[in-house]
């Protein structure tokens, strides 16, 4: 594709020269102007990708006429002609970001050519630079903010917004994944209510929450007589669930022997009552959801693997919320003025110092956590904001240290970052249940320190390894990313033995 140029010059051999010259040296369309005046009055009907301008002309100089070009087309490439004794004012220009490069007169081809090729270069850069600067602004226009009862901006949720999206119009099974409490059931609920079953019912069961015994009863329904206590005829989940959604939560604490006919179930469509010898045929999409690392639980043997693989057509995991970012703060503030409304509150947002909190909290409950904790608070506290405190007086002791709310905090011990070698190799040591003790490497517990007859003591390398993980975790102020990284372990294993202290 042909560049626009643009020169502009008071002595019209000049002009013909350099646009001979442009027109040999590389694919182009070239205008001439015969002053600044002239200039701006053709940049105003036209869109040049390189300007070249004289720098004294009657009337607007090159450089007030390069500066007007900047404000209207930033991304014009502009190269000042000047003569020799000229440079000082040239550079200046450069200096101010009006004037891309200089051209000295008289110019030499090998001169202009370089100039030239550089200057394509630079507006081939730019011209990228500003499609991908749009992409960006029309990506963030695209960014959804909440999707059927989930809260948050993030990437990682926008990569779950886009899967129950596209998910949604199938009739193919889900399964879900997540730590409990990030939200699997709403991610199921709001799949069924981006569907075409969506007048139809939801039907959701925890298979954690009920018995192993009454759990296929819970799905299959029974006959009056089937056992003790049934008096009567009574219609299971799948039966209610007929042209809707059937939503199995935590699956893999399903008895394995009540899989094996859940899957026959998914294959045919049929099933038989508790204490009946008939089969009934519904039409039900199936959505599946576990807490556990499924090939870990198919390992395990809690879950079937022809199982997981009949429900894992479409694969959904929802993040941790330490994983969300700002995520924590839009949903904390969507709960206060919720709870605001229930409990007849005023709350008008939060302080500083809570907003750290809530943003550098690991939340090991997740979103449910957080509901929970603002519902407190906000039944325990009155406005107008809410503030570490008031997350501290909420917060189990434990957690409350981990917050770095606890009244005795954790100072950190190290001058440097560097932490102890023998500390961070020791990565498997025993886990510790009491997590009331403060980081005081000259204070042994004296339950796991050992003391040999020179007197002296010899600590157990749980109680080294717990010291160094809170030396660095408070040296890093609290992110727990950047300990994990001086540790050289993962922030999964940090945060995993955080939560078990």
């Amino acid at each position: 594709m042909a560049l626009e140029i643009l020169i502009v010059d008071d002595e019209a051999p000049i002009l013909r020269s350099l646009k001979r010259t442009l027109s040999q040296l590389i694919a182009s369309n070239v205008d001439t102007a015969a002053s600044g005046e002239e200039g701006l009055e053709k940049c105003h009907h036209k869109s040049y990708d390189i300007i070249i301008s004289d720098l004294n002309m009657p009337g607007i100089n090159g450089i007030d006429f390069l500066k007007q070009v900047a404000q209207f087309s930033p991304e014009t490439i502009r190269i000042m002609l000047t003569a020799y004794g000229d440079v000082e004012y040239v550079l200046d220009a450069v200096n101010n970001a009006n004037v891309w490069s200089y051209l000295r007169k008289p110019w030499d081809d090998r001169s202009l050519s370089v100039v030239i090729q550089q200057a394509v270069a630079m507006r081939k850069l730019l011209v990228e630079r500003t499609a991908l600067k749009q992409a960006l602004i029309q990506t963030e226009k695209k960014r959804k903010r909440s999707v059927e009862g989930f809260i948050g901006e993030s990437s990682a949720l926008q990569d779950v917004y886009h899967i129950i999206e596209k998910a949604s119009p199938s009739n193919a099974s889900v399964f879900i994944t997540g730590e409990s409490g990030v939200g699997k059931e709403v991610a199921a609920q709001a799949i069924h209510n981006l569907s075409k079953r969506k007048l139809d019912n939801f039907i959701a069961l925890n298979c954690a929450a009920i018995p192993s015994e009454l759990m296929e009863s819970e799905i299959f329904g029974h006959v009056k007589g089937a056992f003790s206590g049934a008096v009567g005829n009574r219609d299971g989940a799948a039966t209610m669930a007929h042209n809707g959604t059937l939503f199995l939560d935590e699956i893999g604490e399903m008895d394995m022997s009540l899989q094996a006919k859940i899957l026959r179930f998914i294959q045919t469509g049929t099933f038989q009552r508790v204490g009946s010898g008939k089969l009934e045929k519904v039409d039900v999409r199936f959505i599946a959801a576990t807490n556990r690392v499924p090939q870990n639980a198919i390992d395990d043997g809690l879950l079937r693997e022809d199982l997981f693989y009949r429900l894992n057509v479409i694969s959904l995991a929802i993040p941790p919320l330490r994983e969300r970012g700002d995520d924590i703060l839009l949903l904390a503030t969507h709960f206060m003025n919720y709870f605001m409304g229930e409990e007849d509150k005023q709350f008008s947002g939060f302080t500083e110092d809570a907003k750290k909190v809530l943003r550098t909290f690991s939340w090991p409950g997740n979103v449910r956590q957080l509901q929970n904790l603002i519902h407190s608070c906000v039944v325990m506290n009155d406005g107008p904001l809410l503030s570490a405190k008031m997350l501290a007086s909420q917060l189990p002791a434990e957690q409350r240290k981990i917050a770095k709310l606890a009244p005795e905090k954790v100072e950190p011990t190290l001058s440097v970052p560097n932490l102890p070698t023998s500390a961070a190799n020791s990565q498997a040591g025993t886990e510790q249940v009491d997590g009331s003790e403060a980081a005081n490497p000259e204070t042994p517990h004296q339950e796991n320190a050992i003391t040999t007859d020179d007197s002296v003591v010899i600590e157990s390398l749980a109680d080294i390894e717990r010291k160094a993980i809170q030396e660095a975790v408070a040296y890093y102020e609290d992110n727990v990313v950047k300990a994990a990284g001086a540790l050289g372990v993962s922030p999964s294993t940090l945060y995993r033995k955080i939560q078990q202290w």
